[in-house]
């Protein structure tokens, strides 16, 4: 069977989970990477309610379905940020409260604590999300960013993250941070930076996405080779880069997705740029087993299409790594007869 081929139900929270679960089977999918909004995944039902937990498992086996890890990320994104009002379009209410931007840092950090007591209830290892960062904003280094504003950067996420790792330890649950811009890891050497910061945390590694390191003109396969034992996750997700008209920067062009201005753009899994096969032979060599989770986006294509379609590509991209040479068979003392 290989690995589980999952589908991330975050950008489908529009739909109730039990006709999400119909569907995905219908695509063809093993499971579902549960996102905690909507209705997918209530962390506060699942600690408070008895029964909930298992219940999710028991709608999604009526469809045949299993799942293997969790997703908090819009919470997740207030606990280090730099608070607006683009924060409250995203989070609970609980979370949000009066909108007092530590207030809002404070109820996500300890939104994310209960996350990961609600992952352990259900009985999965990992939850995938983001981190936020006060210093995203500060990455051009003008006007001028000083050595120590990045260091107090990593240094609030360490302080604010740390007694997070720790719960998530104690519960025996991974949190794999999707590294991804407007986090504190972002890129490969941010990476290696977020990592020191917090002292190699145990509980702390990687949701790996390519696609968020391709456009940035980063090697998806380097990411795995270089940190393949913190790789908890991973998402298959795809990208196009459209740069070549001298006119297409990467930075976006503060045009939204879909415009044809911009530089790049995701696209349905084997629709773009990335290299799945060497991201499958990578993952093969660090000994991942978990999920290939689909989170599919596209802004040109029909969404059931091109979930259907991603399962297929996903399917037939994977394989299982060889044990043997190929041509060991030459060798006589391994020759039948």
């Amino acid at each position: 069977m290989g690995r589980p081929v999952t589908l991330f139900t975050g950008q489908w929270a529009d739909l109730p989970l039990e006709e999400l679960a119909k569907k995905a089977a219908g695509f063809g999918y093993d499971g579902l990477e549960l996102a905690c909004w909507g209705d997918h995944f209530e962390v506060g039902r699942a600690l408070s309610e008895e029964g909930y937990a298992a219940g999710r498992h028991e709608l999604l086996a009526k469809s045949g379905l299993k799942c293997w890890s969790i997703s908090n990320h819009l919470v997740g994104q207030a606990v280090c940020d730099r608070i607006d009002e683009r924060h409250q379009s995203i989070l609970p209410a609980s979370v949000w409260g009066d909108g007092e931007a530590e207030g809002v840092r404070q109820r996500a950090a300890a939104e994310m604590i209960q996350t990961a007591k609600a992952a352990a209830k259900l009985g999965v290892p990992v939850v995938n999300g983001f981190t936020g960062s006060s210093i995203w904003g500060d990455w051009y280094f003008f006007p001028p960013t000083s050595p120590a504003m990045v260091k107090a950067g990593f240094d609030d996420f360490a302080t604010r993250w740390g007694p997070i790792l720790d719960a998530f330890k104690s519960e025996g649950v991974k949190f794999a941070l999707e590294v991804h811009p407007g986090e504190i890891a972002y890129d490969y050497y941010s990476t290696e930076t977020a990592l020191a910061a917090i002292g190699n945390h145990e509980a702390f590694g990687f949701n790996f996405d390519p696609s968020h390191l391709l456009w940035q003109g980063v090697d998806p396969v380097k990411f795995i080779e270089r940190f393949g034992d913190r790789i908890f996750h991973v998402h298959m997700k795809d990208v196009t880069l459209n740069t070549g008209d001298g006119m297409k920067g990467i930075l976006g062009s503060h045009v939204p997705f879909g415009d044809p201005r911009r530089g790049w753009e995701f696209r349905s899994v084997g629709r773009g740029d990335v290299d799945f096969d060497a991201i499958v032979r990578a993952l093969n060599n660090i000994g991942y087993e978990g999920p290939l989770s689909v989170e599919w986006e596209d802004t040109a294509m029909d969404r059931e299409f091109g979930a259907k379609e991603s399962c297929e590509v996903v399917r037939a991209t994977q394989f299982p790594a060889s044990g043997v040479v190929f041509d060991d068979a030459f060798a006589k003392e391994n020759q039948h007869g």
